[in-house]
């Protein structure tokens, strides 16, 4: 871990998220990560709980003529997207994150940073562990699994906590307050195909796109990024009927919530149509580079001989694919009519895969209207059980419904504009906010979205400012400082 993260200010803050990227916490596998929370708050005789799912629960009093405020929840959680670069030879389950400053910027070497949410993390982190800070009671709440099904926040029970007011650590822009976020829900599509033997006068070919900058399926799905899993159907459409396409298997995006940056397939075509589809897919994939040029200037499409596949797809079964796959709704679906320039609905197509006779295709729908949400998931279902697939509804989650009468957000309004001179932003976001989960338990709670400006979130472009976290760590101090009193 390089000495100068240590050194950036609030060093208690970089401190903290040095110590916490130095221990693996993938999603679904938080084992070390809730170890070493536990260890923390037990390290500085603090109540220290671990509930039946995984959250970790640490409770510190107030400081010294702090008593008579509101107790406070502040939350962030544990895991991180795992997301590295092709080229990029690490192992998340058993690898720290290796940090890395740029001008500005702390960036991590080919994988993702896990400032999301990591940095909120350790802000929690850093006020625990000093005496400094003045501060009301805190009960420090870390969730696990947010970033694939929010299962933490879903099993979280009602009577654990007893703070009035929940300060979420989760919000990517610096003059952001987020008084409300998308639900969200897994659409999943399967189906078996029967494999066939590969003639005798086909050749094969790999097909790769890569290159893409990906990033949050929610917060950057309005920005027109290129989606692998849409860029490979496209230059895989029409292929039978021009040079006797057929495919063999198919393997493109990661992560649900991470716009998919890669595809990659195997495909077998007719030899006397060679000349014809390398022609084809090279001016295919110029109208694609030009079109994406401004956003994706590093699109890389490579086509490359390959040996034959030994068994290549039911023809039936892949032009139904292919044509689903087509019609299948990727980005914005609709935009808020209530919210200037809040995406209201929209769609990932996260993964796809198509391999010995099976396919799976995983799309994320979110929206902040729950009737919205669901005719978007109709909308896909439709469109896949028209090509036989079988369609899975899953990890089905409440958005969070804005309060701007919120009592926290007039406070933090003010405290904001004190600093800096400005108002800041308040605004709803299409990210899957915990809040709306937790709020179903707790519905009395006065709850608030914050954070440092965080860039390519899910995404190994991922970078945290560094001005932007010391300007955010003197908003949190100075919040805890004016918390109301009981």
């Amino acid at each position: 871990m390089s000495q100068e993260i240590r050194n950036l200010q609030p060093q208690q803050l970089w401190n903290k998220f040095a110590d916490l990227n130095a221990v693996p916490r993938p999603s679904k596998k938080e084992e070390r990560v809730i170890a070493f929370m536990k260890d923390f708050g037990k390290s500085l005789g603090l109540e220290t709980i671990v509930d039946e799912v995984g959250n970790v629960i640490i409770k510190k009093p107030a400081t010294a003529g702090m008593e008579n405020r509101m107790a406070i929840v502040m939350q962030s959680h544990l895991d991180m997207v795992h997301q590295k670069n092709n080229d990029t030879v690490f192992n998340f389950d058993t690898q720290g994150i290796d940090m890395y400053v740029d001008g500005d910027w702390v960036r991590a070497k080919g994988t993702t940073l896990g400032a999301d949410n990591g940095l909120g993390v350790a802000t929690i982190m850093a006020i625990l562990e000093s005496n400094e800070f003045p501060h009301p009671a805190i009960e420090a709440l870390f969730t696990i699994d947010e970033e694939t099904g929010m299962t933490g926040a879903m099993g979280l029970k009602s009577g654990l906590l007893s703070g009035g007011i929940l300060l979420n650590l989760d919000t990517e822009e610096d003059d952001e307050i987020g008084v409300g976020c998308a639900g969200g829900m897994d659409i999943t599509a399967t189906r078996d195909y029967n494999e066939e033997e590969t003639p005798e006068f086909k050749i094969g070919y790999a097909i790769s796109v890569k290159g893409l900058q990906g990033g949050h399926s929610g917060m950057q799905i309005h920005e027109g990024l290129g989606n692998a899993n849409k860029i490979m159907n496209r230059l895989l459409f029409d292929g039978f009927e021009n040079f006797g396409l057929r495919i063999s298997e198919i393997d493109g995006g990661s992560l649900r919530n991470a716009i998919p940056r890669e595809s990659k397939a195997i495909v077998a075509i007719d030899a006397i149509h060679e000349d014809a589809f390398i022609m084809e897919m090279a001016q295919e994939s110029q109208y694609i580079k030009k079109e994406l040029k401004t956003m994706e200037p590093d699109l890389e499409i490579h086509i490359s001989k390959v040996d034959s596949p030994e068994k290549i797809m039911d023809l039936g079964v892949q032009e139904g694919f292919t044509r689903a796959m087509y019609a299948a709704i990727n980005g914005v679906y609709r935009m808020s009519a209530d919210i200037p320039d809040l995406v209201e609905t929209s769609n990932n197509i996260a993964r796809v895969v198509v391999k010995e006779g099976c396919i799976y295709i995983g799309c994320l729908t979110r929206s902040s209207v729950e009737s919205s949400k669901i005719d978007l998931a109709n909308t896909l279902r439709a469109t896949f059980e028209l090509t036989g697939c079988e369609v899975e509804f899953s990890g089905d989650y409440p958005g969070w419904t804005p309060n701007m009468q919120s009592p926290i957000l007039k406070i933090m309004t003010q405290i904001y504009e004190d600093l800096n001179g400005e108002k800041p932003h308040v605004a709803a976001c299409h990210a899957g906010l915990e809040c709306g989960i937790l709020g179903q338990n707790y519905p009395y709670m006065d709850m608030i979205s914050f954070g440092p400006t965080i860039k390519g979130a899910h995404s190994p472009d991922e970078r945290a400012q560094i001005s932007s976290v010391q300007k955010y760590w003197k908003f949190v101090l100075e919040i805890l400082k004016q918390i109301p009193e009981k």
